[in-house]
């Protein structure tokens, strides 16, 4: 069994292919690159050679749905997918939105894999799994993209082989620190329970988190975009988080200020899952930001208070490719009755069903969760609902 994961990040899209339990082969593309040519993501997944299943670009995520079941693959990426709408596409390129530009790429890279009749399934989040309560549900939508699930089913193989471990047996809290959102996401007894994802929790470098109410009343309009904004990098103006971490240790303002609240707030996201976790065995840390030796040292200060913290372990023969990668490839590899089918299957990967507004209960919201609805029905086969 040859399987593929294509993770979509903010800042690269990586690629990993495992067989046999590891990784024979990886690449990363840079999003800026995928966003000008999305044939490059494409020819990438080509030059991989043959495999037996591809883990696609999944997004806010979807109930394990395969390319064949795809009427409209279009529509099926854009509004399903991504949660977007053609006039949001639309005004979001015209501003220059970077990561509205990645949403084009992704929904032309969907197409293509469609049109060319690959051995593709997409995933789906952790709010869609059966095993995250439906009362930890209500009015959430992201406690965890695709890419933060995929990441915490590789994370239950580590600490398994890490603590010789049945996987059914691992306990963690897993915090994704990545270039424009961080997350939080609770495993107990190697099944997804809670998560706080990045546009549900606190500030990250790009994103602002959950927003007060107050404040999105105030607001009056919101573009699709305006989620890519609020972070490190609109307080302090800092083009990197090696910036803002140098001007951090010199004690320069807004700096400061913007990375203690991002600091104390990945903090907050991982006391808020204790609530459902009483006593995680360990912080796992995965993301870009977890490879950032000075802001680990941060992060680890403040989360030893509350448990061990180390980060998420590479599948064997890993070099290049981000974790979610891996973890997209030992998904698919799961799903299609591979070396993982057995985790994927206790994980209840497979049952997941609706759509992740399923539980959203505001009247103003009403008309956009059943567009959402719509647009799933109409785009695939045997919608699971």
């Amino acid at each position: 069994m040859r399987a593929l994961g294509i993770d979509p990040g903010t800042r690269s899209f990586d690629i990993a292919v495992i067989e046999g339990g590891r990784v024979v082969w990886e690449e990363s593309i840079d999003t800026v690159t995928v966003a000008e040519r999305p044939e490059a993501l494409v020819e990438a997944v080509e030059a991989a050679g043959h495999v037996d299943i591809i883990s696609g670009p999944s997004g806010y995520g979807v109930p394990v749905t395969f390319n064949h079941e795809i009427i409209d693959p279009y529509r099926f990426a854009l509004e399903v997918l991504l949660l977007t709408r053609e006039d949001d596409l639309r005004r979001g390129i015209e501003l220059g939105e970077l990561g509205i530009h990645v949403y084009r790429a992704l929904t032309e890279v969907v197409v293509e894999l469609h049109r060319r009749g690959l051995p593709v399934c997409y995933i789906p989040s952790c709010i869609l799994l059966p095993t995250v309560p439906k009362h930890r549900k209500v009015n959430k939508l992201d406690m965890g993209t695709a890419d933060k699930m995929a990441t915490a089913v590789l994370g239950v193989i580590d600490q398994s082989e890490r603590s010789s471990i049945d996987p059914e047996e691992a306990s963690f809290i897993l915090v994704e620190l990545g270039f424009g959102y961080n997350a939080a996401v609770a495993v107990e007894k190697g099944r997804i329970i809670d998560g706080l994802g990045g546009t549900l929790g606190y500030a990250g470098f790009l994103t602002m988190g959950s927003v007060d109410g107050e404040i999105a009343v105030m607001g009056r309009e919101w573009a699709r975009s305006d989620v890519f904004h609020g972070g490190v990098a609109d307080i302090c103006g800092a083009q990197s988080m090696d910036e803002a971490l140098r001007r951090y240790d010199q004690g320069e303002e807004p700096y400061v200020l913007a990375l203690n609240a991002m600091l104390e707030g990945i903090e907050r996201s991982v006391r808020g899952m204790t609530t459902s976790i009483r006593n995680p065995e360990e912080i796992i840390l995965s993301g870009r930001y977890s490879r950032n030796q000075g802001f680990r040292k941060l992060i680890e200060e403040r989360l030893a208070r509350i448990g061990p913290v180390r980060n998420l372990g590479m599948l064997r023969g890993a070099e290049a490719s981000k974790e979610a990668a891996q973890g997209y490839a030992v998904v698919a590899d799961g799903i299609a009755g591979g070396e993982f089918s057995g985790l994927i299957r206790h994980m209840r990967i497979g049952e997941a069903s609706g759509t992740v507004m399923s539980w959203v209960y505001h009247p103003r919201l009403r008309e956009a969760k059943e567009r959402l609805l719509r647009a799933y029905v109409e785009s695939v086969k045997n919608p699971k609902l």
